[in-house]
């Protein structure tokens, strides 16, 4: 298990680092006023169908029929499947893709919509619906690699599209024009181009696997109606999910255009422990789980997935701790420059401060998830999902008017640890039982060795800055890598002197020759 995930991880890495460096580039593009607004919202809405019909429902519902293809009726039929489930995506995507286009033109052509951040939405949301598309097939083919064993290079593929989108920055943007308002059309293109290249860059890997994409027909296959019926619940978990982001961001909008994307700024840095660890262990869980189930293993079930929560928690735990004490050192480090100014980097900070203590709950909810889709149980999720959203719509409502990023991240966190409490008891419902005895036997050492680390942290970023400052690049990196540092080694030193058998874990995957000098 860790080694696959390790290696999904460490392509995960290198992508979210250059998701970082995309976010540095554009931060310093454009900072976080009403333009940065207006294309962070108009992203989101093809993010919504890339959850819809890629990434999310769909690859839940398929990669349990796929892995039960291969195992049952072998590899011929598993592809065949895999055709039908394609060609069913091609149709619907493209038809979302063109109503899309033609009610944004009609809106826009209508002339009732004014010189603004509305416009601008409507006009970057046009141009980027084609990602719709490009990025399900991503998604797609990702989860049929993922199923044959594949995790490092489907995750290099979303470095491929970072690389595209920096490019667009610092190359097409600024041959738009001479406003922001028209270079940042020049992200757009990015992004469709992006989508294009993360598509087709697994292709390769897809054809040496036995893969070759044929037409076959949708409509009365078996296949594709039993991937239908099996997402059917899990979309409208998804898409009450997306519709949340959707409103919580646009009401976001509304109140303040500089709400949305200071607030993404910080999602988007805390998405780098989520995905680097979280994302990764829960995208090799998926198919390894479905096998299982498919199989009807549940005691290796059940272990296996206790097993992944233990060494999530672990990891996922320190990093929650030094998000929320160093969020002002890090984004001062890593984002304010350009348009992004010193009121940005509070502003962002405090949204990081507020997300961080629900990092551990977004990541086992991944999980946990994940289990239940192997289980092919996608209704249940969907109705915790649906509440769970519900009660972010009403924190949100009550929270952003008067506190704008804060609420927006304390409505967050919350409602993911209450979304995590209750697929816990589902789940335990479902199978009976739940192997978390490790886990429960070691969390009070873990949230005590996660205190400490904390309390480190905080307390020598708050030294270094009253002895040194941050006026340069080498004040701004020592005020976040000493700390981080010293309080890593705090946290890890601790869970060894505790036993704590993560730890262990984690030191067996070290090569046999660093142990033994480690050992010297």
């Amino acid at each position: 298990m860790l080694k696959s995930s390790g290696a999904l991880g460490a392509a995960t890495l290198t992508s979210r680092v250059l998701g970082l460096v995309r976010e540095i580039v554009y931060a310093r593009f454009m900072g976080d006023g009403w333009v940065a607004g207006a294309f962070m919202l108009a992203f989101m809405v093809p993010n919504l169908f890339r959850r819809l019909l890629g990434e999310g429902a769909l690859t839940a519902a398929f990669i349990p029929i796929f892995k039960e293809k291969e195992k049952l009726e072998g590899e011929q039929e598993m592809w065949q499947a895999a055709r039908a489930v394609i060609s069913a995506l091609l149709i619907g995507a493209s038809g979302i893709i063109a109503l899309g286009i033609i009610i944004i033109s009609i809106i826009l052509a209508s002339g009732r919509v004014e010189v603004g951040k509305t416009l601008l939405m409507l006009e970057l949301l046009r141009i980027m619906f084609p990602y719709v598309l490009l990025v399900c097939l991503a998604a797609i083919f990702m989860g049929m690699l993922n199923s044959r064993g594949h995790f490092f290079v489907p995750a290099i593929g979303a470095t491929m599209l970072n690389l595209v989108m920096i490019a667009s920055v610092l190359w097409l943007a600024p041959r738009m024009g001479a406003a922001l308002d028209q270079q940042i059309k020049g992200l757009a293109i990015g992004v469709v181009v992006a989508g294009f290249v993360q598509a087709f860059f697994q292709s390769p890997l897809l054809r040496k696997e036995g893969f070759r994409y044929q037409w076959v027909s949708p409509f009365g296959n078996d296949t594709v109606r039993r991937v239908v019926r099996q997402m059917l619940p899990a979309t409208l978990g998804v898409a009450a999910y997306q519709l949340n982001v959707m409103f919580t961001q646009g009401l976001a909008f509304w109140v303040d255009a500089g709400v949305v994307a200071s607030f993404q700024y910080a999602v988007r840095l805390m998405e780098l422990p989520q995905g680097v660890f979280g994302l990764s262990l829960a995208t090799y869980l998926l198919p390894t789980l479905s096998g299982m189930a498919a199989e009807k293993k549940y005691p290796e079930f059940r272990s296996t997935l206790g097993q992944g929560l233990g060494y999530l928690v672990f990891i996922n735990l320190l990093a929650s701790v030094l998000l929320l004490t160093l969020a002002e050192p890090m984004i001062r480090l890593l984002l304010e420059r350009g348009k992004f100014h010193e009121d940005s980097t509070m502003r962002a900070s405090l949204a990081l401060a507020c997300l961080a203590p629900g990092l551990v709950a977004y990541s086992v909810v991944n999980i946990l998830a994940r289990a239940f889709y192997a289980l092919s149980d996608t209704t249940t999720p969907m109705k915790i999902s649906v509440f769970c959203l519900v009660l972010n719509a009403v924190f949100t409502l009550a929270l952003v008017w008067q506190f704008k990023q804060v609420g927006l991240g304390v409505a967050n966190s919350v409602t993911a640890m209450v979304n995590m409490i209750l697929l816990f008891v589902a789940l335990r419902k479902k199978l009976g039982k739940l192997e978390l005895a490790d886990l429960m036997r070691h969390l009070p050492s873990l949230l005590g060795s996660a205190f400490v680390a904390g309390v480190v942290a905080w307390s020598l970023a708050g030294y270094w800055t009253r002895q040194f400052g941050h006026a340069n690049l080498w004040t701004r990196i020592g005020e976040v890598f000493l700390p981080m540092t010293a309080a890593s080694l705090i946290y890890f030193g601790l869970a060894w002197w505790l036993k704590v058998p993560f730890l262990k874990d984690l030191g067996n995957m070290v090569p046999g020759r660093l142990r033994r000098f480690l050992r010297k």
